[in-house]
């Protein structure tokens, strides 16, 4: 049997905005939903639909914390110590590669794409998913709605020619080298392997609108990360902590 693919409404940066600002007030998941309701509701008429786009903030911020407790906790103390949207954006989009396999999957191959060419376009992406993880029930559907997520978060842009879009020029920074440690940790959690070397893991393809500053002695330093030497000037990252890996998406659960 199929199974569903999960990122079906598209989901507003302002919504995630709130929904963060709210989960770091209560953790109450019904107090939540009555406090998303009016916000949703400015975008979306429906009941129905609003239901399902306030369960994919909630799988976002809410949810999170069954996968990394750890950077889930850690994610809302940034978030309320955040100073910039910016800061927030990079929040916003690790907790989601945690939350969707497929979105990390499709930011995969948006990232696979963009790096040797000036953009991609949703018909693209979709050929390269089918051929990767089979023709899915939605998934045409998933995918625009996940472009025209990235597109206002400002993390996906027109690149110049119809339908085609690409990262951010330049890609976004930050002044916060803990955030920018923070979206590795969601990478690497979200990850297939258990381990990556340093010059990989910032530049994985799937953390394409991004661009990182930090060192590999940052990460040696960090009680977060485990870095080893191999060869003459390879070196290996892992989590301390051994997060739990997510599923594949082919064993992933209904949502």
């Amino acid at each position: 049997m199929q199974k569903q693919i999960g990122f079906r409404r598209n989901i507003y940066r302002s919504w995630l905005d709130a929904a963060a600002a709210l989960c770091v007030e209560t953790r109450d998941s019904a107090e939540l939903r009555v406090r998303l309701d009016p916000i949703v509701a400015d975008h979306v008429e429906s009941v129905e639909n609003r239901r399902t786009a306030i369960g994919i903030l909630l799988h976002i911020w809410h949810n999170s914390t069954s996968r990394s407790s750890a950077l889930h906790e850690d994610a809302l103390h940034l978030f309320a110590q955040s100073q910039t949207a910016m800061d927030r954006l990079w929040l916003h989009y690790g907790l989601t590669l945690l939350a969707y396999d497929f979105f990390r999957i499709t930011s995969v191959i948006i990232g696979q794409i963009t790096r040797y060419n000036n953009g991609v376009t949703p018909k693209q992406m979709k050929q390269r998913l089918v051929a990767e993880i089979g023709q899915r029930g939605g998934l045409d559907k998933a995918v625009d709605r996940i472009v025209s997520s990235l597109r206002d978060w400002g993390i996906f842009i027109d690149a110049g020619e119809r339908y085609t879009y690409g990262p951010p020029i330049p890609r976004l920074q930050t002044n916060n080298h803990a955030i920018e440690l923070w979206l590795l940790r969601a990478a690497l959690t979200a990850h297939p392997a258990e381990e990556i070397s340093f010059a990989d893991l910032i530049r994985l393809p799937e953390l394409f609108p991004f661009r990182f500053t930090v060192t590999v002695d940052d990460l040696r330093t960090s009680p977060t990360f485990e870095v080893q030497r191999q060869g003459i000037s390879w070196d290996m990252v892992r989590l301390t902590d051994e997060p739990q890996k997510l599923q594949p998406i082919s064993q992933m659960p209904m949502i």
